[in-house]
């Protein structure tokens, strides 16, 4: 997150002085694609701390460039609600894949549909058994 961060302050600096419509319309599509891409269930924290730090930087950039700052914290968050989509979760189906449990982790998975021995055990690996020198 903090590279995609520092990835957007940057490129705030480029835009600075581009129409606040296009920057926030710019800035609206990135924050959907990261949600896109980070949506899991476990995330949904860390999507609104991003969303909270890309209007805190979209905020900052904009006081800058005037003297004169007249941005109300009222009129930047009505201006942030209309562009910026909620933090969801849009993959609820990576929560069942994370607690399927693979074959291999289950007691019997060394042993192969005919009954014979898949692979050997860490344990029989010479490289695993200490007090062993290799020469």
């Amino acid at each position: 997150m903090r590279a995609k961060l520092k990835e957007i302050k940057e490129e705030m600096r480029r835009r600075m002085h581009q129409p606040i419509p296009e920057q926030g319309r710019w800035l609206a599509q990135v924050v959907r694609g990261y949600f896109a891409y980070h949506a899991v269930p476990a995330n949904f924290a860390a999507l609104g701390a991003f969303l909270h730090h890309v209007k805190r930087i979209w905020r900052r950039k904009l006081r800058f460039r005037s003297q004169k700052d007249r941005l109300t914290w009222d009129r930047f968050a009505q201006l942030a609600a209309d562009l910026f989509p909620k933090p969801e979760i849009l993959h609820p189906l990576a929560a069942s894949a994370v607690t399927v449990k693979h074959p291999r982790w289950e007691p019997d998975a060394l042993i192969g549909p005919s009954g014979s021995e898949r692979g050997r055990p860490a344990t029989a690996v010479p490289t695993a058994i200490l007090g062993r020198e290799l020469g």
